[in-house]
């Protein structure tokens, strides 16, 4: 994944609403005024999520596709403004990322698959998305060939509302031209009344909170919190280094940061919610950097499930041999050929930054931590047909009828 500067920002769009000071001495024969309704959750403008089924070309079996999409700058190469992934009857998921130099219509859709399993030897990545909504249906091709998909909420998945705020900071207000840094937010809202505790920990989590102990924070009230302390750092950074500079005018290029925070959804059915934590930063230099933080919840309780909940304490050493030999195999490499060279490391650590699914426990590393940066993030997944000794007995999946994974 590669990520490069913005070029142009796009203004937060906020609703102010007034109370009626309304003095009129009410009737006290009239009966009581009937509650105004309340208004329905609703998207941001541009932003949305949805979930799709169909088939993929020459495949047998249906695959459940997570889609999103949010505004994206004119003349953008900070953020694609659309992201996927996809699943089949395993449950092993693959990711989808936009296209950073396509202008996406509305209605038109570009995403890559660059999933080290769909990747021909030697090529620059898998197969390309190109897809149009049409009413309820995705048409288009997958890899050159047609493919169509349908909207579908599959049973027990949640609908989720998806929240946009972007904005822009200047780093010396009056200068007619200073440089602007960019800040994003797109969060994801369950709707229901049944869902209270779990939204307060998906708000939890996106404000960094690890625990539960705090009051969750209101999504408006976090996003000027957020705003607010984004706009103090880069306008001291900026500060600083233009004194640095010593007298030289500071490239209004040096200081075009970019901040991004977007929760992406990578399994919604029953009884599991898998969220991802996308954080991204730009400050200058040559790319910015990224990662994703991954959390699994159970829908019923609302509850988070880390790793703590999921692996029994002796778990990590089978967890190391086990990622071991998934490495391989994504890497293609020979099952006693040694990690070290291909990866910074000779085994994988048993990472806590997991999520789940039906089928299995993905474990995602960030760039750096396990490999070079142009190899991005590298995720693994397990299937709990691998994992069921080591799995805690309270887990909600895993049990044997979820054990079908890949041979």
């Amino acid at each position: 994944m590669r990520l490069s500067r913005p070029a142009l920002l796009l203004a937060l769009l906020t609703a102010c609403h007034s109370r009626q000071n309304d003095t009129a001495t009410p009737d006290p024969a009239a009966p009581p005024a009937a509650p105004r309704p309340v208004a329905a959750p609703a998207d941001s403008p541009g932003a949305w999520y949805r979930q799709y089924r169909g088939l993929l070309p020459g495949s047998a079996d249906s695959i459940t596709l997570q889609l999103q999409a949010w505004p994206r700058f004119t003349n953008d190469s900070e953020s694609a403004g659309v992201t996927g992934s996809y699943a089949g009857p395993d449950g092993q998921p693959f990711d989808l990322n936009g296209d950073y130099g396509v202008r996406h219509a509305p209605d038109s859709l570009v995403l890559i698959d660059y999933n080290p399993e769909h990747v021909a030897e030697g090529a620059p990545a898998g197969p390309v998305w190109r897809l149009r909504r049409q009413d309820q249906e995705l048409t288009g091709t997958v890899g050159g060939r047609p493919v169509r998909l349908r909207e579908a909420r599959p049973l027990g998945s949640l609908q989720l509302i998806a929240r946009f705020y972007a904005d822009s900071v200047a780093a010396f207000p009056g200068r007619a031209s200073s440089p602007h840094a960019q800040l994003r937010l797109l969060a994801l809202q369950p709707v229901g009344l049944a869902t209270g505790r779990l939204r307060d920990n998906l708000l939890r989590h996106l404000r960094g909170d690890t625990l539960e102990n705090q009051p969750a924070p209101a999504l408006d009230a976090l996003w000027q919190q957020r705003l607010a302390a984004y706009t103090k750092d880069y306008r001291l950074d900026a500060g600083e280094r233009q004194r640095d500079m010593a007298g030289d005018s500071l490239p209004s290029y040096a200081l075009r940061y970019d901040e991004q925070q977007l929760m992406h959804v990578y399994w919604n059915q029953a009884p599991l919610l898998s969220i991802g934590y996308f954080n991204y930063g730009y400050t200058g230099g040559a790319h910015g950097s990224y990662g994703t933080r991954v959390v699994s919840y159970d829908t019923r309780t609302g509850r988070p499930l880390p790793y703590e909940a999921i692996f029994r304490p002796e778990a990590r050493p089978r967890l190391v041999a086990l990622l071991d030999r998934a490495a391989r195999r994504q890497l293609r490499l020979a099952p006693d050929a040694p990690l070290e060279g291909p990866l910074f490391v000779p085994h994988l650590p048993a990472t806590h930054n997991v999520y789940l699914t039906s089928g299995g426990a993905v474990f995602v590393y960030a760039p750096y931590e396990i490999a070079s940066f142009a190899q991005g993030e590298i995720r693994l997944f397990l299937p709990f047909s691998e994992l069921r000794p080591l799995l805690q007995p309270e887990l909600p999946v895993g049990t044997a009828a979820d054990m079908a994974g890949p041979q």
